[in-house]
């Protein structure tokens, strides 16, 4: 888990990450008047003890004509969905905002800037958390209503793209959300040779690393469990081991899941053996003591397992009857 929260955190230390992140999953018209060139990190260490052990968050800031936008990112990866998220997303952006005044940030006027809050989230469980603060708070129908506190964080949980969505979009964090999404090697391997193809320019080369090694420590693993992962440097030598390797790694799997298929066939076949004639030996029993045996006690020979069948024929020296040995 720490693995995948600093990789993720890495990967969206890069502007084109969130410029990816922007234009791709936040279907609003602001967006287009943004400056991605502005694009630019914020320190988060306003933030206190208590409240980064909960959280992994990013912050930019980005131009929107003379003003700036703060996109306040959570990295959300715990296993459970948590029913107060929005009440978190509130007091981060009160510290952030506290934290423009104290250092004297503010735009003239000294107006606060607009945030965006956004919840990046891929657990497998779907979201089913409020994402607007005022859903959590006790209903009012007098003037008390005015007083209630109203902040909405935008959530993107991964696990809700589907492929068809995701693919045809030449875009950074649909490709990330393909990986995540990921069942199979080729999968991987189509998703890796087209980040190959778009981070091929040296300014990219940080970006570069951030995805190997997230593939590296995080993805592969998960996908590959107890096989050790090489040490790699490029995208292009995940790509190059996966195609050399990974059919090898699964041939392997088929070979010891076959092997024991078949030892665990060889055991029920010598059960079944014993069982045959355990099943002759108890016929030839009974017709010998009682004459022939009805239809049905030998249908009811042919159904019994081994130990039943080896109980029924310690009965046939002592029973008067058929009745006594199979009551």
């Amino acid at each position: 888990m720490d693995d995948h929260d600093s990789g993720y955190r890495q990967l969206f230390s890069h502007p084109e990450m969130v410029r990816d992140l922007l234009t791709g999953f936040v279907a609003q018209d602001w967006v287009a008047l943004l400056d991605m060139d502005s694009l630019e990190k914020v320190s988060g260490n306003y933030v206190t003890d208590d409240l980064r052990s909960r959280c992994d968050d990013v912050v930019w800031r980005v131009r929107c004509g003379p003003q700036w936008i703060y996109v306040y990112l959570l990295l959300e990866f715990q296993s459970t969905v948590d029913p107060y998220m929005a009440v978190r997303i509130m007091a981060y952006v009160a510290l952030l905002y506290q934290d423009l005044i104290r250092t004297g940030q503010l735009e003239a006027g000294g107006l606060l800037p607009p945030v965006l809050p956004l919840v990046l989230y891929n657990g497998s469980r779907r979201w089913q958390a409020a994402t607007e603060v005022a859903e959590l708070i006790h209903p009012v129908t007098h003037q008390l209503a005015a007083y209630r506190p109203a902040m909405r964080y935008l959530l993107l949980d991964e696990g809700t793209f589907q492929e068809h969505e995701l693919a045809p979009l030449r875009n950074l964090v649909a490709a990330l959300f393909r990986l995540e999404n990921s069942r199979e090697a080729a999968d991987v391997q189509q998703v890796l040779r087209l980040l190959i193809d778009w981070l091929h320019s040296q300014q990219q080369a940080g970006l570069r690393r951030s995805f190997t090694e997230w593939l590296r420590r995080v993805l592969l693993p998960a996908r590959l469990p107890g096989v050790p992962i090489p040490a790699m440097q490029a995208l292009q030598e995940v790509d190059d081991m996966l195609a050399e390797r990974v059919q090898q790694w699964y041939r392997e799997y088929e070979e010891r899941g076959l092997a024991k298929g078949m030892e665990k066939g060889r055991q029920e076949g010598l059960v079944e053996g014993r069982s045959a004639e355990a099943r002759l030996i108890l016929s030839r029993l009974l017709a010998r003591r009682f004459g022939e045996m009805a239809p049905e006690i030998l249908e009811h020979i042919q159904s019994a397992d081994i130990d039943t069948l080896e109980k029924w024929t310690d009965r046939v020296l002592d029973a008067t009857t058929p009745e006594d040995i199979f009551r």
